[in-house]
C-alpha cells in the first residue's frame, strides 16, 4: 500500500515538470500572435514532395528524375565527379535494357551502304529516288546531283539541295517503297495484294510458311517480317535467274536494314531452286502453318503440298486471271482435294486527289477555276527509271498548292475528285482452306 501511495504522488509531480517545460520550450519557437498554426509536415515540405507523396511509386520515382534533371548541379569535389564517371560508365556498358533502349529508339543518321529515297516534290507528282549510300557517289536525277557525302551523316527527314537548286527529302524508304523499287525480273506480288494475303493466312510471329515461286523476293520480304526471328519462309523458284534475285534483293534489304537500325533483319528465309511438284520428299519432313502458290499452274503443286499443310490451314493462291481461279478449282473437285475455296478476292484500290482551288481576284468577285473539266491525258501512277545504282519512282499524286496570286491566308474551296490514273494491276486471291474429310 505504501508503495502504490508513493507512486500516485510522482506521478503528478512528473507532469507538472513535463508540462512547465514543453511551455517554456513552446513559448519561446511559438510564432507571432494572430497568425495560424501549421503543421511541422506541411512547413518542412516543398509543393513538389507534397505531390510526390500521393502518387504511386513508380509515378512518384519519375516525378523525382524530373525534378533531379531540371535542378542545377551542385558543385563537387573531383572524389565525387570520377564516381560519378564511373556509375555512368558501368550504366552504358550493362545489357541491353532501360538507358540502352530507350538511346536505341532514337533515329540515327545515314551511313555509307544503307539505303536512303529522296523525294522531289512537284506541283503535279512526286518523283523518288532510292540510291545505296557510298562514299564518293553522287545522287543524279531529273533535280540535279547530291554527293552521297553530303548524305552520310545527315538525320532522316532532312531537306537538302542539289546542284540545280531543288530540294530533296531525304530518308529511309519503307518496305513497301523498297518493293516497288528494287530491280525487278517477274512482275512483283504489289503491296496491296500481299497485305490481303497476309490477313487470309493469318500469319503469326514463329508460323512455318511455304512460298512457291519466289519472283523477285517481294513476297519473301513480307513473309519474313510476319513471321519473325522465330518462324521461318521455305521460298521455291525453279527458273535460275529469278532465284537469284530473289536473294540478292533479300540480301540487299537485310544489310541496309543493319547498318541504319538497332536490330538485325530476321535471316529466315531458305529459297530452294527447285520444282515444287517433284519435292514431295522435302515435304514430309515439315509442318506447314500456311502456303502462298504464286505460280502459272498452282493446281500442279497442290497435291505435293498439301499433307504438310495443318489441318485448318490456308492456301493462298494468287492469280493473274479468273479463268485460272476456274482451273483450280475444278482441278480441287476432280482430285477430291481437301480444300475449302472461302473467298474469291480481287483488291482495287481508288486513288483521289485533294486540293485547294485556283483564286483569281475579280473586280466584281472571287471565282473558283475548279479544273473539274479540264481534260489532261492520263499518266501512269508509277513510272521506273533505273539509273545505274538508282531506282526513280514518279508517283502522280497531284500535289498542288495555290497558285501565286491567290492570297495563304484566305478560305478557299478545295476540291475532291478521283485521280485522272487508277492503278491498272488486278490480280485474284483465292483462299483455300484444309478441312479433315469425313470417314466413311
Amino acid at each position: 500500500m505504501r508503495a502504490l501511495r508513493a507512486l500516485r504522488r510522482a506521478v503528478p509531480a512528473a507532469s507538472r515538470s513535463s508540462s512547465s517545460s514543453s511551455s517554456s520550450s513552446s513559448s519561446s519557437s511559438s510564432p507571432a500572435v494572430g497568425r495560424p498554426r501549421r503543421r511541422a509536415w506541411e512547413a518542412s515540405l516543398s509543393p513538389l514532395e507534397r505531390v510526390r507523396r500521393l502518387l504511386p511509386p513508380e509515378e512518384a520515382a519519375a516525378v523525382s528524375r524530373c525534378a533531379a534533371a531540371a535542378a542545377p548541379a551542385p558543385s563537387r569535389g573531383p572524389e565525387e565527379e570520377g564516381g560519378e564517371m564511373d556509375e555512368m560508365a558501368a550504366t552504358t556498358a550493362a545489357p541491353r535494357g532501360g538507358v540502352v533502349e530507350a538511346a536505341g529508339a532514337l533515329p540515327a543518321p545515314f551511313r555509307a551502304g544503307e539505303l536512303a529515297l529522296a523525294e522531289l516534290r512537284k506541283k503535279d507528282r512526286t518523283l523518288k529516288v532510292m540510291c545505296r549510300l557510298a562514299s564518293g557517289a553522287v545522287l543524279a536525277g531529273p533535280g540535279g546531283v547530291l554527293p552521297h557525302d553530303d548524305i552520310i551523316g545527315q538525320m532522316p527527314g532532312q531537306v537538302l539541295r542539289t546542284s540545280a537548286g531543288k530540294r530533296l527529302l531525304l530518308r529511309r524508304p519503307s518496305l513497301e517503297e523498297y518493293v516497288l523499287l528494287m530491280p525487278r525480273g517477274p512482275t512483283i506480288a504489289y503491296p496491296k495484294d500481299v497485305s490481303a494475303m497476309l490477313t487470309m493466312m493469318d500469319v503469326h510471329p514463329g508460323d512455318t510458311v511455304l512460298e512457291t515461286g519466289s519472283g523477285s523476293g517481294a513476297m519473301s520480304l513480307f513473309l519474313s517480317r510476319a513471321v519473325g526471328p522465330k518462324g521461318r519462309v521455305i521460298s521455291y523458284e525453279i527458273r535460275d535467274d529469278h532465284h537469284n534475285l530473289a536473294k540478292k534483293n533479300y540480301r540487299h534489304w537485310r544489310t541496309a536494314w543493319e547498318i541504319g537500325h538497332m536490330d538485325e533483319w530476321p535471316d529466315n528465309v531458305d529459297f530452294v531452286l527447285r520444282d515444287i511438284s517433284t519435292a514431295a520428299a522435302d515435304m514430309k519432313s515439315v509442318t506447314l502453318d500456311a502456303i502462298v502458290l504464286d505460280m502459272l499452274n498452282p493446281q500442279s503443286a497442290l497435291p505435293v503440298v498439301h499433307p504438310s499443310l495443318k489441318q485448318g490451314g490456308v492456301c493462298a493462291v494468287y492469280l493473274a486471271n479468273i479463268t485460272q481461279v476456274i482451273d483450280l478449282l475444278d482441278r480441287i473437285r476432280t482430285c477430291k482435294l481437301p480444300f475449302l475455296c472461302e473467298r474469291i478476292v480481287e483488291v482495287t484500290h481508288r486513288n483521289w486527289l485533294v486540293l485547294p482551288a485556283k483564286i483569281k481576284d475579280c473586280k466584281s468577285s472571287q471565282m473558283a477555276e475548279t479544273q473539274e473539266n479540264i481534260e489532261e491525258p492520263p499518266q501512269k501512277e508509277y513510272e521506273e527509271i533505273h539509273i545505274e545504282d538508282q531506282a526513280v519512282l514518279k508517283e502522280s499524286e497531284y500535289n498542288g498548292s495555290l497558285s501565286d496570286d491567290a492570297e495563304t491566308y484566305r478560305s478557299v474551296p478545295y476540291i475532291a475528285r478521283p485521280s485522272y490514273w487508277q492503278e491498272g494491276h488486278s490480280a485474284f486471291l483465292t483462299k483455300l482452306r484444309k478441312f479433315r474429310p469425313l470417314l466413311s
